[in-house]
């Protein structure tokens, strides 16, 4: 039987895989480097098409991922250009630039403008405004608020997260501390753990709720829905205590603190409650927000008041945010 010419060919070249990596010094995106990868083909994979013979030789990327760059002519055969269904006899030498994906580029400074309330050389203090995302995540690559304080302080490059120690949902305003060295991050961390930094929030909520009181029970993953929460009894420790400030018609206006921070926290809590959040989407409890609380397009939920102890002079810090303009309107309505 004839051998195939092609195959004939690289025959001689090698019949095992080789690996080798090459910097690519022009190929730079932000603080990804990108590696060139050059890998002979086995011979076990002759007659396969090339995009079938791809999943096979690099593993370590998805099918997806492979097919893209091969499309976009990240993709080289013998140094020329590939061909998704172009047959390989084995021994040609693929290379492969991999390229970023989203996550590869998530921690780009950008400029973004920060409602700074405070700051000093340790820690500074930010009034988040709703719709911006804290930490990039799937779907929010960019444009959070962690690309924000990369360009607000590059020196934050260098520590965990660009020194976020908590969070807010992306629809939820109000403040949140930032730690500017890893000193004022440790000892932050450790304050949320022990429970000292003090956090409130102002929530309007569906009903007449009578008096203050405490929701002591357990968060985790909705099991019906796993891009909820819920209180489950395998789920972690949440306490979040309430009081009434003022009464609206249908509607109550609630001061809310935190002992924990779990996801979600106050908004499931009210709504196991029978009294979820105005305008929220996820745990409104099968009620619709019409009329004059169709005026917010999110949660009525705002981090009002933040306290701590300065990470390095332990003074006791305190820091308040004024209703934003959206929410504001709606309770001018309501009176």
């Amino acid at each position: 039987m004839n051998e195939h010419p092609a195959k004939a060919a690289v025959r001689t070249r090698t019949n095992n895989a080789t690996l080798r990596f090459t910097m690519v010094r022009s190929q730079e995106t932000g603080n990804y480097t990108a590696v060139k990868v050059t890998r002979r083909v086995p011979e076990t994979l002759a007659g396969l098409r090339l995009d079938k013979a791809l999943a096979r030789m690099f593993p370590e990327h998805s099918r997806n991922r492979l097919q893209r760059w091969l499309r976009d002519g990240h993709v080289s055969l013998d140094s020329r250009s590939a061909k998704p269904k172009q047959k390989i006899w084995g021994g040609e030498r693929v290379e492969i630039l991999p390229q970023p994906g989203p996550s590869d580029t998530a921690h780009r400074p950008e400029s973004i403008a920060l409602d700074i309330v405070y700051e000093d050389d340790e820690v500074l203090v930010i009034n988040k405004p709703a719709g911006l995302v804290v930490h990039p995540g799937s779907g929010n690559w960019k444009g959070t608020l962690l690309n924000a304080l990369l360009h607000h302080s590059p020196q934050l490059a260098a520590i965990p997260r660009a020194g976020i120690v908590h969070r807010l949902d992306k629809e939820t305003s109000g403040l949140l501390v930032v730690a500017k060295t890893l000193r004022a991050q440790t000892e932050l961390v450790r304050q949320l753990h022990a429970k000292t930094v003090k956090r409130e929030y102002l929530a309007l909520v569906h009903g007449a709720v009578r008096a203050g009181g405490e929701v002591n029970a357990p968060l985790g993953r909705d099991p019906r829905n796993r891009t909820r929460m819920a209180v489950v009894p395998a789920g972690r420790s949440a306490l979040t205590r309430y009081k009434v400030a003022k009464r609206f018609a249908h509607v109550s206006l609630l001061e809310c603190s935190l002992d924990t921070g779990r996801t979600h926290q106050i908004r499931v809590h009210m709504q196991s409650l029978g009294h979820p959040l105005v305008g929220d989407p996820v745990y409104r409890g099968g009620r619709r927000s019409e009329g004059e609380h169709g005026r917010l397009k999110r949660q009525a939920l705002h981090a009002a008041r933040l306290e701590f102890s300065h990470p390095v002079s332990g003074a006791r810090r305190r820091f308040a945010a004024p209703l934003p303009e959206d929410f504001r309107a709606l309770l001018n309505s309501l009176r």
